[in-house]
């Protein structure tokens, strides 16, 4: 899978949610330009950015990584 295609499904999830970009700022901590960048395929995510992503979007970092294409997240720890 292609970089292009991971990002796409960042915003796609982001999209479904109905969120902004500043909206996943608050969410997340991610500078919206940061943000911006890491959704665009200009730049990559860390581990951290990734998992309050995935967190964010209720969804599997797996998915985001575009290791998967279920989008439900593993059940977990409350």
């Amino acid at each position: 899978m292609l970089l292009g295609d991971r990002m796409s499904r960042l915003k796609e999830l982001r999209k479904e949610k109905g969120y902004t970009q500043v909206k996943m700022q608050m969410l997340t901590g991610i500078d919206q330009s940061d943000y911006s960048k890491i959704e665009s395929g200009k730049r990559y995510f860390t581990f951290e950015q990734c998992r309050k992503l995935a967190i964010a979007l209720d969804t599997s970092m797996d998915y985001l990584a575009g290791l998967t294409d279920e989008k439900t997240p593993y059940p977990r720890k409350k």
